[in-house]
């Protein structure tokens, strides 16, 4: 392929433009043509390999909850080590959070049942309703970065934001914006995770949405039985407050997955597949990176969903090698990027109705009226 056609593709116009242009499309290669590229072992999930990794993050959030107790009950002053316990656990919860994440995908084993109830188990202890986040996430994948498709953090068409104390909120403690989304899902293509009679849920998926519901039931009464036997603070020191971390790096972890300035967003009769999944960025996160099991490794993700996490390194080395025109990666520091970002995507995520393909452009560039 022509490398400068394939960069109009990868790089885009300015936000200016794009409102009233499309982007010629380069011969991309399809699905087919990139996985024969990458070697065959990395889409294949071992059970043995995928259960250790959930019983080493077992052993460790609980070995790191008993270090945490025996220091608070052992020290006069053991409290102010919460901070830091919180990080730890927080980033802990994470990685339950993405193997439950392997476990929707079917990229955990080959197994339905044992993904289920491997996910359920994970996902429900840091207040993830496995089934229906599942069903909406999958969603997410079929419509990658399709304006009139997508679940969150999308482009609106015609949509009117002004500055808001919700704007400034989700700033500073985005891990509200995670249960705002669970309850009521991305406006204006909400949905309540927790309700049975979502269309989107609805007879297709009752069993599993009812056996989610229980377990979230089941865990709550947990967490009520623990905060009347040992004490309601002590559940929000111990259990809630990492909860809420985790929320908060799932939510920049979202954004920043889809949203960068030189990152297509297509209208629906612009998108297609390749397309939509090719519009996502790898980025780095540190020294946590291999922890959260290298969810930001995340272009062959979308590309292959059943490539599991412990493939997704070497898998996307040979991708880079044999597309490097396609690749996206940002290297700059996560939190860096999401205060950069979240002001760009406040500002400018309002679109004109007949907007075919959209970027976000830098912000001192963008001559719109900001509200951020």
């Amino acid at each position: 392929m022509e490398k400068a056609e394939c960069n109009r593709l990868t790089q885009g116009n300015s936000c200016e433009e794009q409102e009233t242009t499309t982007t010629t499309p380069c011969q991309l290669p399809t699905l087919s043509e990139i996985k024969r590229e990458i070697p065959a072992h990395c889409f294949h999930s071992s059970v043995r390999r995928s259960m250790s990794y959930v019983i080493k993050d077992i052993v460790y959030v609980i070995l790191t909850f008993s270090i945490m107790y025996q220091i608070d009950k052992s020290f006069k002053y053991g409290y102010l080590l919460f901070p830091i316990y919180w990080y730890i656990q927080g980033t802990l919860y994470t990685a339950f959070f993405i193997l439950g994440h392997d476990c929707g995908h079917s990229s955990f084993s080959s197994y339905p049942l044992l993904n289920d109830t491997v996910g359920t188990i994970l996902h429900t202890w840091i207040l993830v309703p496995y089934y229906t986040w599942k069903v909406t996430h999958n969603k997410h994948h079929k419509n990658t970065n399709n304006i009139d498709k997508d679940e969150v953090f999308y482009p609106q068409r015609g949509a009117v934001h002004e500055a808001s104390f919700k704007n400034y909120l989700l700033y500073w403690l985005p891990g509200i914006g995670w249960f705002h989304y669970l309850i009521f899902g991305y406006r204006p293509r909400g949905i309540n995770h927790f309700n049975p009679f979502e269309p989107l849920f609805y007879n297709k998926h009752l069993i599993g949405l009812s056996f989610t519901l229980g377990a979230y039931i089941g865990m709550c009464y947990l967490m009520y039985f623990y905060a009347i036997s040992i004490g309601f603070i002590s559940l929000i020191l111990y259990h809630l407050i990492p909860v809420f971390i985790f929320a908060c790096y799932i939510v920049i972890i979202t954004m920043l997955h889809h949203t960068e300035i030189d990152v297509p967003w297509y209208g629906d009769s612009e998108w297609n597949n390749v397309k939509g999944q090719l519009s996502t960025v790898d980025r780095h996160y540190g020294h946590v990176h291999s922890i959260i099991h290298s969810i930001g490794t995340h272009q062959i993700h979308h590309l292959f969903t059943k490539v599991p996490h412990y493939h997704l390194e070497e898998a996307t080395i040979h991708f880079r090698n044999i597309y490097p025109d396609l690749v996206r990666i940002n290297d700059e520091p996560i939190l860096m990027s999401f205060h950069r970002m979240w002001k760009i995507f406040i500002n400018q995520r309002s679109i004109k109705k007949d907007v075919r393909v959209f970027t976000y452009s830098k912000a001192e560039n963008y001559e719109n009226k900001k509200i951020f």
